[in-house]
């Protein structure tokens, strides 16, 4: 076994003087059995060549103990995992190259070994051994450098897709530049059918936000979510029937509630449409576990905006209903029934399973208790306006 140190320098040695010979065919031959290295994109066949040379060299001088510098095989394989991570090639493709490279250098050495005598050629597979292992560790160290800068990509482009979903969000893509940019980041068209959701976090668990994507997404609904300001704001791109998908999403998700913007044609618009799900939102009382669009709940959006103004039009319309004691709660549904049916006695009636008087009593107290007749059309406005208001703890 003295013998095989010497043989496998002899080897290299000779396999290095003909290393233009062996780049060609080994190119060849990896370029006939993967087609993204023979398109030549997204690495060139020059590259491909000067990699190959490199690598080749280090191996042959790693097999052949002919190493001045320890490190710097694993420091070149390294690089080359990086290299090939930040080109996008998929890393099996990669690996099946290494092997081809290995088929082809150990195909080179079983030639030579021929030549050589019946003693030396009992040495062939310690040398087979021996070339198998320097191919995988150098593709060790490759794969596990490529790992790392995937990750260290991903983190990267994550960020990036954050900070220009953040920009989206807070009015900067008037600047058709950070509007471009963060439609190719975040992989969506400049126009298309948008809208905005803002849903609350659950102030007992604020590190685990909620995250509808994968559901959306399993209904074919594509969205982005980022946490932000006690919040979990998101973009959704929507299909004809997208906004009655994304509710019963919302609502299947249990979160504590939710508010939907208006949809929108431009990603420009997306900042008006965060403002406009967040008022929508602000329409629930907390835990409601409630998805409001803001297109049912404008009245209570506009309530909720002057909430001094919501409090005097609550008092000055229902004031004596509020304080009505026992009364106070049947009295309400029974004005909210009768309003949505149009004041409608008998239709109220109906929907509350009561008898027609029973309703016509009810709103005379009303307005006794009011002090606005039930026939006005102010005092039904403004009966209507403090309903909502209530609904807003108003």
């Amino acid at each position: 076994m003295d013998e095989e140190p010497a043989l496998r320098r002899e080897l290299a040695v000779t396999l290095l003087a003909d290393i233009d010979g062996l780049i060609e065919q080994l190119a060849a031959d990896i370029c006939a059995h993967n087609a993204r290295y023979a398109s030549g994109s997204p690495v060139s066949h020059e590259d491909l060549r000067l990699t190959l040379r490199g690598n080749m060299e280090l191996a042959l001088s790693e097999f052949g103990g002919m190493r001045a510098d320890q490190d710097r095989f694993e420091a070149v394989a390294a690089d080359n995992g990086r290299l090939r991570a930040e080109q996008g090639m998929p890393l099996a493709t990669v690996l099946q190259a290494y092997r081809r490279g290995g088929r082809v250098l150990w195909q080179a050495m079983a030639d030579w070994m021929r030549e050589r005598s019946p003693a030396q050629q009992r040495l062939v597979g310690d040398m087979a051994g021996a070339v198998w292992e320097t191919i995988d560790r150098f593709s060790s160290a490759m794969a596990d450098a490529y790992r790392l800068r995937t990750l260290e990509l991903q983190h990267r482009e994550a960020s990036r897709r954050g900070a220009l979903f953040e920009a989206l969000l807070d009015g900067r893509a008037g600047d058709p530049a950070v509007a471009t940019a963060a439609a190719t980041a975040l992989g969506v068209p400049l126009q298309a059918r948008y809208t905005v959701v803002v849903i609350a976090q659950d102030t007992h668990d604020p590190s685990s936000p909620p995250d509808p994507s994968p559901s959306l997404e399993a209904r074919g609904l594509w969205s982005y979510w980022r946490p932000r300001e006690g919040t979990v704001a998101g973009l959704v791109r929507l299909r004809p029937d997208g906004l009655e998908t994304l509710e019963e999403v919302l609502l299947a998700q249990r979160v504590c509630r939710s508010g939907i913007s208006p949809s929108f044609e431009n990603l420009a618009d997306a900042a008006q449409g965060v403002r406009l799900a967040r008022r929508a939102l602000d329409t629930l009382r907390p835990g409601s576990g409630q998805v409001a669009r803001l297109e049912d709940r404008l009245m209570h959006a506009a309530l909720g905006a002057e909430p001094e103004i919501a409090d005097r039009l609550t008092v000055h319309y229902l004031g004596g209903v509020l304080h009505a004691g026992a009364e106070r709660e049947v009295l309400l549904d029974t004005l909210r029934v009768w309003l949505d049916a149009g004041c409608s006695a008998p239709a109220a009636a109906a929907a509350l399973f009561c008898h027609r008087n029973t309703i016509l009593n009810r709103i005379g107290r009303i307005a006794e208790l009011s002090g606005w007749p039930s026939d006005s059309g102010e005092a039904r406005l403004g009966w209507a306006l403090a309903l909502r208001a209530l609904e807003l703890g108003h």
